[in-house]
């Protein structure tokens, strides 16, 4: 008999890791084709994943890179699932500045048009 390693499904490992708030987004992730796994584009979420495995993904504005340390039994507080990856992605990787409020309270019709325009820029 073999000793296999043990493996788990993509989807609920990237939720167990905190990287999407439910399952279902990050089956949509995976089954939109954002996710690579080892350097290959995988787009079914039941995809076994286990210790060793190189991830990259897409989050907010960032591509994260994430090696997989152990494989998670529960999704429990944040400080336990950061033990289960360890984060490569590369430091330094320009993220697009989005002006913001200086605090000095509501927005003048001008500041919230830049604001706009900033946004539906990043988009494109």
């Amino acid at each position: 008999m073999t000793d296999a390693q043990p493996r788990q499904r993509l989807d609920k490992w990237l939720w167990q890791a905190r990287f999407c708030k439910t399952r279902a987004l990050a089956a949509r992730l995976i089954g939109d084709g954002h996710v690579r796994v080892n350097g290959l584009r995988t787009d079914k979420p039941a995809r076994a994943v286990g210790e060793g495995d190189v991830l990259t993904f897409p989050q907010g504005h960032v591509i994260r890179v994430v090696r997989i340390l152990a494989l998670a039994t529960r999704r429990g507080p944040a400080p336990e699932a950061q033990t289960l990856y360890q984060d490569m992605t590369p430091e330094g990787e320009d993220v697009p500045e989005t002006p913001g409020h200086d605090g000095t309270g509501r927005p003048t019709k001008r500041d919230r048009r830049t604001l706009d325009l900033s946004r539906r820029q990043m988009l494109e």
